[in-house]
């Protein structure tokens, strides 16, 4: 909008004689509306076209112009559109209240063409200076939007792709990745309202934990072959190399943090889940034998979600469980394996993590169905 007929100016006075005055005087310049009262006046300024800009006489009867322009200010739609007061009040007090209310400019009658015309253009102006800079404001804020979303993608397909990574080293966990996640937020989700969570679940904390399980099992990059792959029991040294996998992922996670400027925080995440989702609420896991809440909420989060899957799925040395069965032993779990509370919100949801498996499960090897 440029000040010209491009602009809409609406005139609110209740006298004819102004209202023709003034129509006269700007409409060769702009479009111009006319309202007699402040009733009217509201409806002309709610509605097609939106005006650019109102000029508004203070002494109405029934609404007068101070009682309009509160009523402008309150609507969302009107709220921004200057409005510029027409009064025979003249005194510094009755300006001063003007202002005060929002009102941009003051014009005292009898109307001055060559004033009225100035200050209309000096208005129209100014609309414009900050209806550009909104637009720009709004352009650059979506354009960071679409920064910050094509970040958030490449961050989470680049773990995906790690977590592939390890994948490739045991083909047998196919969707494992898909499936923990999704188990992951709906657990962390099921206790978000819990007295001893609420602090800690926060909507982001709950998406860094949902971002950050692929990476639980990165480790296992590190392990031999004929560890990692071994159809039948491994040996204790075997199991003892195998039960390494959890600190070579959270010191390889450990060194890409050092390898970066800023702190990410799903990368502490991250570092949590991978070294710990293997420690037991008894203090009978590894690789710290931490016990009860000395284990971190990510970890124990993804310990019952690992659990869970790997019960459920394929592997080179066992045949799948169906849900039943591994929901008894899970169950079975509770207070010596798992956080007593997780087990309670697991089984509280036991039906959508049925579903998650169901949605993710693996064509070749998959997991087995509930009727199982």
């Amino acid at each position: 909008m440029t000040a010209n007929t491009t602009a809409t100016i609406l005139i609110i006075d209740d006298a004819p004689e102004n209202l023709h005055v003034l129509g006269e005087l700007l409409r060769p310049l702009y479009r111009v509306l006319a309202a007699t009262s402040g009733e009217a006046g509201l409806r002309v300024a709610g509605g097609k076209p939106k005006p650019d800009l109102i000029l508004l006489d203070v002494m109405m009867p029934g609404m007068d112009g101070y009682a309009v322009l509160a009523r402008l200010r309150e609507n969302p739609a009107t709220r921004d559109i200057p409005v510029v007061f027409l009064t025979a009040l003249s005194s510094p007090q009755d300006e001063e209240r003007g202002l005060k209310l929002g009102a941009a400019d003051y014009i005292t009658k009898p109307i001055q063409p060559a004033i009225v015309n100035a200050r209309v253009r000096t208005q129209l102006q100014a609309k414009q200076s900050r209806d550009w800079m909104a637009d720009q404001n709004a352009a650059l804020e979506a354009e960071v939007a679409r920064r910050m979303s094509e970040n958030d993608l490449t961050q989470q397909v680049g773990i995906r792709a790690l977590a592939h990574l390890a994948e490739l080293r045991d083909p047998e966990t196919g969707n494992h990745i898909l499936r923990t996640s999704g188990y992951v937020r709906l657990l962390a989700t099921g206790l978000q309202h819990h007295p001893k969570f609420s602090a800690a679940l926060s909507k982001r904390q709950i998406d860094l934990l949902a971002r950050s399980a692929p990476l639980h099992d990165i480790g296992k990059v590190g392990i031999p072959d004929h560890i990692l792959l071994k159809p039948g029991k491994l040996t204790p040294d075997e199991w003892a190399v195998m039960q390494t996998h959890a600190k070579l992922g959270s010191d390889a996670i450990e060194q890409a943090e050092h390898d970066i400027e800023i702190p990410l925080a799903f990368l502490t995440v991250a570092k949590e889940i991978a070294h710990w989702h293997h420690e037991k609420w008894d203090g009978s896991g590894y690789p710290d034998g931490l016990a009860g809440e000395a284990i971190p909420l990510s970890a124990r989060l993804m310990a019952v979600a690992d659990v869970f899957d790997a019960l459920i799925s394929s592997r080179v040395y066992k045949p799948p469980m169906s849900f039943a069965e591994a929901r008894a032993i899970i169950a079975a779990g509770r207070g010596k394996h798992f956080d007593p509370d997780m087990i309670d919100a697991f089984l509280a949801g036991f039906d959508d993590f049925a579903a998650i498996a169901e949605r993710f499960r693996d064509e070749s090897s998959g997991t087995r169905p509930a009727s199982n």
